[in-house]
């Protein structure tokens, strides 16, 4: 089966098994998950050696609420993975916490997560604030031979060296030796809030991602949209689904396409009520204009079925890219994509003209300087909040809180 399908499956299995047993009270609060942060599963990598290692995430959150719990994923691996222990905490700076808080499955502390599968923890009772700093760890206990990970993640991970053992619970971080950029196993994090207030979910490639966008600073777009939304008072979740290299009409194994990857990276996720399409620029340079039209059309749709709101994102000018791949033919293509998303008779239900917003005036196929990061298509820091600022906040569907 594919990946992503029996990624899908088993979540469905999972969630409603948590919830069995609630309380009356439990079930109210229950009923108001939402994701605060997420990444999307992108790739496996082979290793051997790795045994009795802890592994240190920090995250940056959307929303706050009262309650918070973790999703995993093995999404890619070929073996279980076993996790002998999981803490969450606010981070005091670097690897330190400043009080890690045991996370249990199933009311047991150790979980082993198929091939494939999914793990989520239960809830813990922690105050998690709004744009705040939280630190996962996760102590793999058994030898580890495939590791499931968000790579490129801009964002400093700390490890212990293999065999150092069960550190999950230091407050301190000093037994965290080495560092990688990439998150490996966490796919989210969700709070319950005292209401309803959902998501926006991004999806994208390596721009939403955030490649080269300064690290450990969280200045991806969808960081700049949550910080925008919190100054007006909206409460709402901006979870990131952004692969680099992602594409919206092909994909593969582990870098599954936008319309693959919907249902796991997006429909799925809790509480998602709209979704940013910020796709195609990866699809321009093999694809027909018309085949990722038709692309983006199902996307909406299958987001419609959901009731989510659907923005779609102009794509964004990247003539003399570093690495090659503009043409004038591509250039036709992304200018015939961006006239339907400016005009797509109701396929999405808004626009978010990205182009417009980082393109040269001077030369409208290429992005401006100050929005550069020195490739030619991968926006700066600037670039990153001119996105977030371009967003209509009333066509995210968020009532009159950011009107």
């Amino acid at each position: 089966m594919n990946p992503v399908k029996w990624w899908c499956a088993v979540l469905a299995a999972v969630v409603p098994a948590v919830l069995t047993g609630a309380t009356p009270a439990d079930a109210r609060v229950r009923q108001q998950w939402t994701g605060t942060w997420a990444t999307a599963p992108s790739e496996h990598y082979d290793i051997s050696g790795m045994s009795q290692v802890t592994v240190r995430m920090p995250v940056h959150t959307s929303v706050g609420g009262s309650q918070v719990r973790i999703r995993l994923s093995n999404a890619y691996a070929t073996g279980p993975v076993t996790i002998g222990h999981a803490t969450m905490g606010r981070r005091e700076g670097g690897s330190a916490v400043a009080h890690p808080y045991d996370l249990r499955f199933g009311g047991k502390r150790e979980v082993t997560v198929p091939a494939g599968g999914v793990a989520l923890s239960d809830p813990v009772r922690l105050t998690v604030p709004a744009l705040a700093d939280l630190t996962v760890s996760l102590y793999l206990s058994g030898r580890v031979t495939h590791i499931t990970d968000h790579w490129w993640a801009q964002q400093t991970v700390y490890w212990t060296d293999y065999g150092a053992g069960d550190h999950a619970a230091d407050a301190t971080g000093d037994a965290f030796t080495w560092t990688t950029t990439s998150w490996p196993f966490l796919s989210g994090v969700d709070v319950a809030t005292p209401r309803a207030v959902g998501s926006v979910v991004a999806l994208g490639d390596s721009i939403t991602d955030g490649s080269y966008s300064t690290p450990d600073t969280n200045q991806r777009w969808p960081d700049l949209l949550s910080a925008r939304l919190n100054a007006c008072g909206s409460g709402t979740g901006v979870l990131n689904a952004g692969i680099t290299s992602n594409r919206i009409t092909d994909g593969t194994e582990t870098n599954p396409s936008a319309l693959d990857r919907l249902d796991r990276d997006v429909l799925s996720q809790p509480g998602a009520r709209s979704l940013i399409l910020f796709e195609g620029i990866n699809d321009l340079g093999g694809a027909s204009a018309e085949r990722i039209i038709a692309g983006m059309s199902e996307i909406a749709a299958r987001a419609h079925q959901r009731h989510m709101r659907v923005v779609g994102a102009t794509i964004t000018p990247y003539k003399d890219f570093t690495w090659g791949g503009w043409t004038e033919q591509s250039e036709a293509r992304r200018q015939q994509v961006n006239a339907f998303v400016r005009n797509s008779g109701g396929v999405f239900d808004d626009y978010a003209d990205f182009d417009a917003a980082v393109r040269d005036p001077a030369d409208p196929g290429r992005l401006g300087a100050a929005y550069d990061s020195g490739d030619h298509l991968h926006p700066n820091d600037a670039g990153m909040k001119a996105f977030a600022d371009s967003v209509d906040l009333t066509a995210l569907g968020l009532g009159r809180a950011c009107s």
